[in-house]
Parts: structure tokens; C-alpha cells; sequence
């Protein structure tokens, strides 16, 4: 199939996976971007979830219905329909899938992160982005936050000189946390786990801030508190497999209502009897595989080391990050709200309530730097990843913050090897994955 002209008035866009996430894509090419942009066609295996979209387009954009494809029919899409761009939205462990057949199709491609789940996975997509010359773009909103594009500038700058090593911990309180371990994600095979699904946005950060490549990776990690054995040991078990309607879900504070939110409601509960899947599993129950508590050691190969901890069961949700320089020291923490993934666009999800970045050179006194306000979720990122993607001409970018198939790479890599660090026990080196065609990584 021959791409569209690039003179085409209107670029022509398709989403497939219509869960959460996939709103904040259609929003915005029905609201904002829709004088160039057009979002001709949705594809999911879910029928009613693609039903509720559709009302949500209608109800909150003003705009379809929007064509409806089933996910068997992915490739009948992309030839009747000619996108110039697909975005994938799935399941983390299906988005190779979807990113190779739109690619060999001559679409280009945005997806959401992870860009996939494991090494063999990602050289099939950089070897398909290099057979086919398409373009992949990986969305990592969190570049794009004031603070954290703040920091860029500082290190750029050179205001800490060269940095050695940064200590890195993020936290997942008993909300947002919690819910990882309802959802796909609690299967490894699904998501890889925390380590891919949720750091490769963190681990994707401190490659940008360093503007360098993880090389060896030793980590530890356990499920040391979800999970019905830990359920037991501390009095957190509740003898149910789902939340929603079931009385022995009373009076348990990481119990999940989907009757509670319309959106969990419509694209969850209502469409149970089309798939079967479950949103609101006991995250005390049994087959949960990925990790709640995990600590991470990186070499870089500028010569940085990273400590990096990922808690997903903390009071409060946030970050602290230091960097320790050869002329001082950078410091930033940020509150974030707390937010269950429904689907609400970029409005409510992780915004920040507090932050503080703070310089410190060798000799003079410590320096508080004012952060820009930043509109909107996750930090302030979305609105801006959103222009980047979607905008004619997007503004100019001194700190480099679009991110492509390599970046997608590079980010997985260093979760990808703690995964396999928490099994053997031992230090892996990104080589040794050979997740880069031909073995190399140029």
C-alpha cells in the first residue's frame, strides 16, 4: 500500500487499542488538532469498548462516529482506510505486532510506552523501522514537564559540571500503585512488569538528562507487599477474585468500584461480556508475577552511576531525584496527585501538587529555581507531547525532547536487564541482550 501525499490537506490517523490511554490521542485530533489532523478509524477486539469511544467523541468532542474495526481486521483497516499514522495503544505485550504491520504497510507510527516488553521484540521493530525507512515516535510525556525539562537545561548547561552519579527513586502510593495489580499489568507476559511498563519512562529520563546509555544493570526486586501470601501475612486479604458488586469487598480500602467512575464503567464493567477481562482483580489475590519493590544499580557509558528505587506502595506519590556533579549537586522532588487510569484525557491524570528544585554548587550557597507552571497531567508533559506529535510546526526544540525508535530501545533495555538481574542474580550487560539488529546498537 502506497502512504497518502504528504499534501494531503488532512493527516489521516488511526488508533488501535481504545482502553485508557487511547482518549487522550483522540482528543486531542478531534479538538485541537482537528483542522489538520483526522482521526479516520478505531480498532480494538473489544466492540463495546469501541461503542463507548465513540459516545465520548460524540459527547465530549463534538465529533463522529468514527469508523469501527474489529483487531482481526488491522490490516483491512489499513488498507481501506490509507493513515498516514497509526497509534498503538494496546496491550504492552502487543505493540511489536502492531508497530511492524503498520510500518511494513508504509504507515509511520506513535506509540505509547513501552515501545514493547523484551529484547527479541524490540530488534524485530528497529530491524522492520530500518527495512522500512518508517518513522516511530515513542510518547514519553515525562520529558516534556517543566522541572523535568528544567533539569535538562541546568545539565546542559554544565551548572553542576560533569555529573557522576544520580540516586533516583520513585514512589507509587496505595492508589495509583495499587493499581498495576488489578490490571494486565499484574502479568509480566503482559507488561514485563514494573520495571518496563512504568520505569522505562524513568529509566528513558535519566538516559536524556545524561544524554548517555545504560551498559550494565544489577537489580533486586520482590513482591513484598501485594499479592495474597503478603495479603495474609499482614490482614489485607479479602477472600474475592473482583471487587465491583461483591460483598466481601466491603470495607477494603484498595478495593476498585467500577460503577464509581463513568468511563471505568462504560469501558470496563459494560464491556466484560465481549472479552472477558477483568479491571477491579483483588490485588491481594493469587497470579500476580511482576515485582512491588524493586532497586536498581546502572552503569552508563559516560562513566555515570544510577541508584534507582521503584516502591509501588508508598502514602505519597512522587519523585526524588539527585545529581551529583564534579561542581555540585542538582536536586528535584515532586508530589504528584494520585489518579486511577480511566481514561480522562490529559486533565486530571498526575498532576503536580508541590516541587522544588534546588541547585547546590561546591562553595556558594544553595539555589532555589522557580519552575514554570505547567498546564495539565503527568507533570505538565501531555499538552506539549501532544503539540510535538501533532502540531504543523511544532516549536523549536533546543533540548531534544521528541523521542524515536532508539530512544524506545534504550529505555526498555534497562528494565528489560533488571528483570533479568532480579531471576539470575546477576549483573547483565545491555550487549548481552542483543536487542539491536546485526548485535550492535547503531
Amino acid at each position: 500500500m502506497k502512504a497518502p501525499s504528504k499534501s494531503t490537506k488532512r493527516k489521516r490517523y488511526v488508533i488501535v487499542g481504545t482502553g485508557g490511554r487511547s482518549f487522550m490521542f483522540a482528543d486531542a485530533l478531534l479538538n485541537r488538532y482537528k483542522s489538520t489532523c483526522a482521526l479516520v478509524a478505531i480498532c480494538d477486539l473489544n466492540p463495546q469498548r469501541m461503542e463507548y469511544n465513540n459516545h465520548r467523541y460524540k459527547e465530549e468532542c463534538n465529533a463522529g462516529p468514527i469508523r469501527m474495526y474489529a483487531a482481526a481486521d488491522f490490516d483491512v483497516m489499513l488498507r481501506k482506510e490509507k493513515p498516514h499514522t497509526v497509534i498503538v495503544t494496546t496491550m504492552d505485550r502487543t505493540h511489536h505486532d502492531y508497530i511492524i504491520r503498520a510500518m511494513e504497510a508504509d504507515c509511520d507510527v506513535i506509540t505509547e510506552k513501552p515501545m514493547t516488553t523484551d529484547e527479541k521484540k524490540c530488534r524485530s521493530i528497529l530491524e522492520t523501522v530500518k527495512r522500512t525507512g518508517r518513522d516511530l515516535k515513542v510518547a514519553f510525556n515525562y520529558r516534556y514537564a517543566p522541572a523535568r525539562s528544567l533539569v535538562k537545561k541546568l545539565l546542559m548547561e554544565g551548572e553542576i559540571g560533569e555529573v557522576t552519579s544520580v540516586h533516583f527513586e520513585w514512589l507509587l502510593d496505595t492508589r495509583h500503585g495499587a493499581d498495576y495489580f488489578r490490571r494486565w499489568h499484574r502479568d509480566k507476559r503482559n507488561s514485563g512488569g514494573l520495571m518496563v511498563h512504568k520505569a522505562t519512562h524513568h529509566f528513558d529520563l535519566v538516559n536524556w538528562w545524561l544524554g548517555s546509555e545504560p551498559e550494565v544493570v544489577f537489580g533486586l526486586g520482590s513482591l513484598a507487599f501485594y499479592g495474597r501470601a503478603n495479603g495474609e501475612r499482614l490482614g489485607n486479604y479479602h477472600p474475592y477474585p473482583r471487587s465491583t458488586d461483591n460483598p466481601a469487598a466491603q470495607g477494603d480500602p484498595f478495593a476498585l468500584n467500577l460503577h464509581s467512575d463513568e468511563n471505568l464503567q462504560g469501558l470496563y464493567f459494560d464491556a466484560e461480556k465481549a472479552d472477558g477481562y477483568i479491571r477491579d482483580q483483588n490485588v491481594f489475590g493469587d497470579g500476580i508475577s511482576i515485582e512491588d519493590t524493586m532497586n536498581v544499580l546502572v552503569g552508563y557509558k559516560n562513566g555515570t552511576q544510577m541508584s534507582y528505587t521503584l516502591t509501588a506502595y508508598s502514602p505519597w506519590e512522587g519523585l526524588r531525584i539527585a545529581f551529583n556533579g564534579t561542581k555540585g549537586r542538582i536536586e528535584l522532588e515532586q508530589l504528584e496527585t494520585s489518579y486511577i487510569s480511566a481514561g480522562n484525557s490529559h486533565i486530571g491524570d498526575g498532576i503536580t501538587q508541590s516541587q522544588r528544585l534546588t541547585v547546590f554548587p561546591h562553595w556558594e550557597k544553595p539555589r532555589h529555581i522557580t519552575i514554570p507552571e505547567g498546564k495539565g497531567g503527568h507533570g505538565g508533559g501531555d499538552l506539549p507531547l501532544l503539540e510535538n506529535l501533532f502540531a504543523v510546526n511544532p516549536p523549536a526544540d533546543p533540548l531534544g525532547r521528541a523521542a524515536g525508535a532508539y530512544d524506545g530501545a534504550m529505555s526498555i533495555l534497562t528494565g528489560i536487564a533488571a528483570n533479568r538481574s532480579f531471576a539470575t542474580g546477576q549483573a547483565v550487560r545491555i550487549a548481552e541482550l542483543q536487542a539491536f539488529p546485526n548485535g550492535t546498537n547503531a
